[in-house]
């Protein structure tokens, strides 16, 4: 095999793990857009909204032009994007903000990454993945990481007995896209799982219309581009990315990738809102890229 092959394996062989890193990143950033809408009056039920109806709409017109194969699908199949939509995103999302704001915010970013050790076990136990020491190492590393960046051992922390059942839930319903996602992937490229995912999500979403609210976020330049921005780059992207990531890697191993999200965000905060500095989100760095270079 002669040097350029070489680069090709090794490109190809990396590139799920990229993936599913900058979507990581890319969720990690969505407390940019998140509160300057919030901050503006807006209902969290109407972010979730705005955000799966703005992403069907951008994918539908993205695929549109590019490649409408991606439209095709068959009916029997359809059950897997429900579960991806509403049984993943729409759920997970809307038991997350709920959980936040009845428990601290760090302690509803914790229960929200025991995401990983659901999709491990499950996938353990639907695909036979190995529950390998290796895996099992990176996943605790993991959750120590978001332990540290959150801060859950500092300052007063709320916690109700509701908030944490809603924190666990938006674990579980989170870890389900890579379940469901791996199913409609046997079947369908990243770019159809996607597009359907979005669809009944933002079907489901319906529920929490309010026109005037909606009207609201585009009426100002700044809401206008919080709201873009949540589309865009806090929405389409990142589940592009994630779901081509997880065409090429176990499960498991997506979700614990995943994880760097709250590093991310704990960086935003630093970095755009003034936010200290403080030893747990560098020791939270250090624990999920020890992770990321675990699962190389």
């Amino acid at each position: 095999m002669d040097s350029k092959q070489t680069e090709t394996t090794s490109l190809h062989r990396w590139l799920p793990h990229v993936c599913v890193l900058l979507a990581g990143v890319l969720w990690g950033c969505i407390g940019l857009y998140n509160r300057r809408l919030l901050g503006a009056g807006l209902r969290v039920e109407t972010l979730v909204l705005v955000r799966n109806s703005g992403g069907l709409l951008v994918l539908g017109l993205l695929f549109a032009l590019l490649d409408r194969r991606v439209f095709r699908v068959r009916l029997r199949h359809l059950p897997l994007f429900l579960g991806t939509g509403v049984g993943s995103i729409l759920l997970f999302t809307l038991c997350y903000f709920s959980c936040q704001q009845l428990c601290s915010l760090a302690v509803a970013a914790v229960l929200l990454y025991t995401a990983p050790a659901f999709v491990v076990l499950l996938a353990a136990i639907l695909w036979k993945e190995k529950l390998t020491k290796r895996k099992l190492l990176a996943a605790l590393l993991a959750f120590l990481g978001c332990l540290l960046v959150t801060g859950l051992w500092s300052g007063d922390l709320r916690v109700t007995a509701w908030g944490a059942a809603l924190g666990v839930c938006s674990g579980l319903f989170y870890g389900l896209y890579s379940i469901f996602g791996r199913y409609a992937l046997a079947h369908y490229g990243p770019g159809t799982v996607t597009f359907y995912t979005f669809l009944f999500a933002a079907l489901g979403a319906l529920v929490f219309l309010r026109p005037a609210e909606v009207a609201a976020c585009f009426a100002a330049p700044d809401t206008a581009f919080a709201a873009l921005g949540l589309i865009l780059l806090g929405t389409v992207a990142p589940y592009l990315l994630y779901t081509r990531g997880l065409a090429g890697l176990e499960s498991g191993k997506a979700a614990i990738l995943a994880s760097v999200e709250p590093v991310a965000a704990a960086l935003v905060g630093v970095l755009a809102f003034g936010e200290p500095m403080d030893p747990g989100i560098l020791g939270g760095l250090v624990c999920i890229v020890a992770s990321v270079v675990i699962l190389r």
